[in-house]
């Protein structure tokens, strides 16, 4: 006979298979004696909406990633401080029941990014450069000012698609200053935190000097395989990298607290061995 959980949830996004999210959240919901389940389901901003239409009663809360992150954002009823800032959801909390059912959506990445380089012990300084114009790229945005930094450098593509960001900057209270991935390697100033949100295998050929890289952090997103390509040429001549995996757990650890609390802020039971044990999970 087929089990049945208390509750279900799930990462969705595409390519998924790859995401450690079910493990994290496996572990979390173990210490804490919770009968959920969470699951990485393969959905696309094409099928998202019909997706989420299709959920029952059983359903608690989802988790996005890209390229999902803007796509959900029509969809919500509710949305915290950070979605409405950003323009950026990565959870997505069912409140309600019934016909009264409605959808809340929260921003975690930002803490993710916060918390990640705050548990390392860095200080970024003034100048922080970001890799790439997505989703995660605004949460990052918003993370550096949070951070300290006063001005940040977005290093896209095409620039003249980055006009968001730059209007990002000016409502969070720090300069956006957006040019191609070909010039990232040539900044006027020496950042101290480079943020790269470029996917792994991404085609991009970004150069930076030896002496950048020994002198900036740098914070890849990326996670999977780890070291990313960019993560490894830090390595290789003696310079700091944090993985996008510590991102990934603190991030993580905020969305239990929404899916059991209904809330960011109040802390779920045992905390800290709910942290300990999704990093475990994804040994670290």
């Amino acid at each position: 006979m087929s089990h049945t959980p208390d509750f279900r949830l799930a990462v969705l996004g595409s390519p998924i298979a790859h995401s450690q999210s079910p493990a994290l959240h496996a572990a979390a919901y173990r210490v804490l004696g919770l009968d959920w389940e969470y699951d990485a389901i393969e959905v696309t901003g094409d099928t998202l909406a019909d997706f989420v239409d299709a959920r029952d009663a059983t359903w608690r809360g989802l988790s996005l990633t890209m390229p999902l992150k803007r796509d959900v954002i029509p969809l919500l009823d509710r949305s915290d401080d950070l979605v409405s800032l950003t323009g950026s959801a990565n959870t997505v909390l069912f409140r309600g029941k019934g016909s009264k059912r409605y959808l809340h959506g929260f921003n975690t990445d930002v803490y993710g990014i916060t918390q990640a380089i705050n548990r390392r012990g860095h200080s970024i300084g003034g100048v922080v450069q970001i890799l790439g114009g997505g989703a995660t790229a605004a949460s990052a945005v918003v993370a550096a000012q949070l951070l300290g930094a006063t001005r940040a450098y977005v290093s896209v593509r095409t620039p003249a698609r980055s006009a968001d960001l730059v209007a990002l900057g000016e409502r969070a209270g720090i300069e956006v200053i957006v040019g191609t991935l070909e010039d990232a390697g040539t900044l006027p100033e020496q950042p101290g935190l480079i943020l790269s949100t470029l996917p792994n295998g991404a085609d991009v050929t970004v150069l930076f000097a030896a002496a950048t890289m020994r002198a900036a952090v740098l914070f890849d997103v990326a996670y999977h395989p780890w070291p990313s390509a960019r993560a490894a040429e830090w390595q290789a001549v003696g310079g700091t990298v944090i993985s996008g995996l510590d991102m990934l757990v603190l991030q993580a650890l905020i969305q239990v607290r929404i899916f059991v609390n209904g809330s960011a802020e109040q802390l779920v039971p045992k905390e800290a061995a709910v942290l300990a044990a999704m990093y475990a999970a994804v040994g670290l």
